[in-house]
């Protein structure tokens, strides 16, 4: 076989955010549900030489103390590429016409969603980068790594070591927030499948969700609580509540859904990707109904309320805070008219606003006559106001 094709195809030091941002605005992209892939003697070569070539590239890692964190960096960005055509082809046994185990995927893959495949359907072969990984246990990306190869083979494998298996699950939760985080600054879905993976397959899977200890049991809902509506799996969240464990401070803070709303609420208050936040605020009024506690609704308020003017310490854009007030109307409508007026009073406060204000409040008023006039002429053609936020 061609080495050119068992490489590889990128290797990345500073260009690693472009990798990720070339899949640009995937917030809607489908989830790569990776099926089980075809076992042929070109399938198997292809996997044992793009071990061989990772195995390499973590040895050297090893090794060189100085570019240790490069090369880190280049192989995780190599695991999250999408699979090139010739690759996929070999991996789904699509060049055997005649093969009885094709397979067919319509969405892209990714080399690390068939590298965790290959890990969890073949655990010995994952033995020896596994090895090099713990080695590597206190680097930058090396948990990246750890995540994207080895969140399916985690929960296939059984190990008898109680702290092997806490080192594991824990290192597992800390790489998928940081993958997840990349794909916030990003504005991507990159990493979807492991999301799902994790929500869909572990989460939501009592059996398998035993498999780790409770207290990583408990940080990966408090990580899952973070990211569900970045990977729009909001439908989910009837059943993610009802598989949350048990917190010892509960008593505290209250039920699943208290959690999972102050962790959305910390979120938020990290968020600084403007696309991102239009997303979570197009989500967040599916929390309607829940049943919380004073002081978590208090914190929701607050939290939603701090994007509602301009300045500090958010500094939000005007879609941010006509999105934050559409959320906060919509969520707490008792008090809603003298919460504007407060507002009002408040951006009095920050002159430098005032002609931009008084601009889009005039280009406002045009547009919304301008469109009722519209519609009182064509009353069967819906017609929709561009400066409205579009959730």
């Amino acid at each position: 076989m061609n080495v050119e094709h068992i490489r590889f195809r990128m290797n990345i030091d500073e260009n690693l955010y472009l990798v990720f941002k070339s899949d640009a605005l995937l917030l809607e992209k489908p989830i790569r549900r990776m099926p089980p892939f075809a076992i042929t003697p070109k399938s198997s070569a292809y996997f044992s030489a793009l071990t061989q070539e990772i195995d390499k590239k973590l040895h050297r890692a090893i090794a060189s103390a100085t570019q240790r964190r490069d090369l880190l960096q280049a192989l995780f960005a190599d695991i999250a590429l999408e699979v090139d055509d010739r690759a996929r082809d070999i991996i789904l046994a699509r060049e055997d016409a005649t093969s009885e185990a094709l397979v067919e995927v319509q969405v892209p893959i990714c080399f690390y969603d068939v590298l965790a495949d290959h890990f969890s359907l073949q655990p010995e072969n994952g033995k020896p980068i596994l090895v090099l990984i713990v080695q590597l246990w206190s680097q930058p990306f090396a948990s990246h790594i750890f995540a994207l190869l080895f969140h399916k083979w985690l929960f296939e494998v059984e190990l008898d070591s109680a702290d092997v298996l806490l080192r594991y699950s824990s290192a597992l939760v800390q790489g998928a927030t940081n993958v997840f985080w990349i794909d916030v600054q990003t504005n991507t879905t990159h990493f979807k499948s492991v999301f799902s993976y994790l929500l869909e397959d572990v989460a939501l899977v009592p059996e398998k969700l035993k498999k780790i200890p409770l207290q990583t049991q408990r940080d990966l809902f408090l990580l899952l609580s973070r990211f569900i509506f970045l990977y729009n799996l909001v439908d989910k969240i009837e059943s993610f509540l009802k598989n949350f464990p048990e917190y010892p401070n509960a008593f505290l803070v209250g039920g699943p859904a208290d959690i999972l709303v102050i962790e959305l609420s910390d979120q938020l208050q990290k968020l600084k990707v403007e696309p991102v936040l239009l997303h979570y605020f197009s989500h967040i009024k599916l929390l309607q109904g829940l049943e919380l506690r004073m002081t978590t609704s208090t914190r929701l308020k607050s939290c939603l309320y701090s994007f509602t003017s301009p300045g500090g310490p958010m500094y939000p854009t005007r879609a941010v805070r006509h999105a934050a007030w559409d959320a906060l109307d919509f969520l707490f409508p008792v008090g809603r008219y003298p919460r504007h007026i407060i507002s009002l009073f408040f951006r009095l406060l920050y002159p430098w606003y005032w002609p931009s204000s008084c601009w889009h409040f005039v280009l406002s008023f045009i547009q919304a006559i301008f469109f009722s006039i519209l519609r009182r002429i064509f009353p069967r053609y819906k017609f929709k106001d561009p400066h409205e936020h579009q959730s």
